[in-house]
């Protein structure tokens, strides 16, 4: 009779199978994490380390260097343009951010549900956001052209004909909000919708049974459970809002920053600072004040709803 008590032994060098099969597990998953690991390292750590490194330094592009200090730093405080930057990003961060979700969100509520044609439906609303921003922005620049564009001629009839959608400061950075919401509602469409498809269909119908209205079941079924997925699409439109490429191409493209700057986000007066005026030393100080503001608010967001979860207990 064997006695099942008895300690496991394998011979000697060798580890037990269940360990074995463990390390090869742990060991394919940090092969398919790798590469990418290795792209963050080379792509965005390696580029912020430098950047912190040349914003202690005065650089005019010409290879010269002289070493400032904090003096880039101390500059910002009476940079009026620099805040003038500030000013436009977070007006168009405040807009963008809440908009583009809701307008997401029902979007996603409205594909939800299989109905005849609702894979055409979905690739309609996700394909503005395959085509590249530089497109995006000169189509939009054509269809937006004062008295000529196809915008004004169908407001023609309507006497808006003459209005200035991207030369008039009072409705240009509206309208770089509206064609960003229009670029970025089918990506978030589909994370949304990917959040609404994990929820059991089981709980929408315990509610509905108990007599729940569609408010209801939003409210107090949908809503909740959805919570994470809907924590992550406002953390990224609100990064992207900073620093996103619609916060740069598109203002590069249609407005250039203007008309008298009311356009002009922060990562464009970065790059104007870099490669307009030569300022290198004074661009790497913004990007580095820039990355470390988004840091501590994406870590404080995280903190403050427990990674989306806000849980109370």
């Amino acid at each position: 009779m064997v006695d099942s008590s008895a300690p496991v032994t394998t011979p000697a060098g060798t580890a037990p199978p269940r360990w074995t099969r463990r390390r090869r597990e742990a060991l394919a998953g940090y092969a398919f994490v790798l590469p990418d690991l290795l792209g963050l390292l080379v792509f965005v750590g390696l580029p912020m380390v430098l950047a912190v490194g040349v914003s202690l330094f005065s650089v005019d592009g010409f290879g010269g260097y002289t070493f400032v200090g904090l003096d880039n730093f101390a500059q910002m405080a009476g940079d009026a343009q620099l805040w003038q930057s500030v000013q436009v990003t977070l007006r168009y961060m405040v807009t963008f951010v809440p908009i583009g979700f809701v307008v997401s969100l029902g979007l996603a509520m409205l594909v939800r549900d299989h109905f005849p044609g609702v894979g055409l439906v979905r690739t309609m609303f996700f394909l503005p956001h395959v085509i590249s921003l530089v497109v995006v922005g000169v189509v939009w620049q054509f269809l937006l052209t004062d008295k000529q564009g196809a915008v004004p001629a169908l407001l023609r009839p309507f006497g808006l004909g003459d209005v200035s959608f991207l030369g008039n400061p009072a409705l240009a950075l509206g309208s770089l909000v509206v064609i960003s919401i229009w670029f970025l509602m089918g990506y978030q469409m589909l994370i949304l919708l990917g959040g609404l498809k994990d929820i059991p269909k089981e709980y929408e119908e315990a509610a509905r049974v108990d007599g729940a209205s569609a408010w209801q079941r939003f409210r107090y079924v949908i809503w909740p459970l959805l919570r994470p997925t809907s924590f992550f699409v406002l953390v990224n439109s609100t990064v992207g809002a900073v620093t996103g490429l619609q916060a740069f191409d598109l203002v590069y493209v249609l407005t250039k920053g203007g008309p008298a700057g009311s356009t002009s986000s922060v990562v464009f007066y970065i790059y104007q600072q870099a490669f307009t005026f030569n300022n290198y030393g004074y661009a790497a100080a913004l990007t580095t004040a820039v990355v470390a503001f988004l840091v501590v608010a994406t870590g404080v967001m995280f903190g403050a709803t427990k990674g989306g979860r806000f849980d109370v207990g």
